[in-house]
């Protein structure tokens, strides 16, 4: 714990679980969601400059996989700020050990935690409860021409996405991503 801010690290480098100390009194609670200097003493040195905000109004929604190219490459801290969700990234990035792997963690609004993922890695999540609201920092702005995904369903990579009821609800550009063995070298 370093201030108000601790971090979990996972087999694979570069991503973090994390969790802001949340003030209570009989009003509430107050929270820092984000503070420079605090999340630099756990390994997140990112400059963050856009905030983004998704409401999914059906459970199972899924919206993934995407990463944006070099020289607009992001690195995103995601937390859920109404409901919950299952949040997984693939590493992407070729010269990488664990280049394919994938980390799965369950976010939502009571539990107050936050993913940090680092440029280099294909990042996704499915609602698991209706009227989701996620919001999420990113280290560079959008780039239309540099955004890529991964496909959500690729059999080689066996993500862990939940069995739900009814299916998945995706946009149409979510379907059509490649698979892994099909990107060209990105990171």
């Amino acid at each position: 714990m370093s201030g108000n801010v601790s971090a979990w690290s996972f087999l694979i480098d570069g991503p973090l679980l994390l969790k802001s100390r949340r003030f209570r009194d009989h009003r509430g609670y107050l929270m820092e969601t984000y503070s420079g200097p605090h999340f630099a003493t756990v390994g997140v040195h990112d400059v963050f400059v856009q905030d983004n905000q998704s409401l999914s109004v059906q459970a199972g929604t899924l919206r993934g996989m995407h990463f944006q190219l070099s020289p607009r490459a992001q690195a995103k801290l995601v937390r859920v700020l109404q409901g919950a969700i299952l949040d997984v990234v693939v590493d992407i990035r070729r010269a990488s050990p664990s280049f394919g792997q994938h980390i799965a963690c369950r976010l939502s609004a009571g539990g107050g935690e936050q993913f940090y993922v680092p440029a280099g890695f294909a990042h996704g999540f499915v609602t698991l409860e209706p009227d989701t609201i996620v919001a999420y920092k990113v280290s560079d702005v959008y780039a239309p021409d540099l955004d890529r995904g991964l496909a959500w369903d690729d059999p080689d990579l066996a993500l862990p996405w939940p069995d739900l009821p009814g299916g998945f609800v995706l946009s149409e550009k979510d379907r059509r991503h490649p698979r892994l063995r099909d990107l060209p070298d990105a990171f």
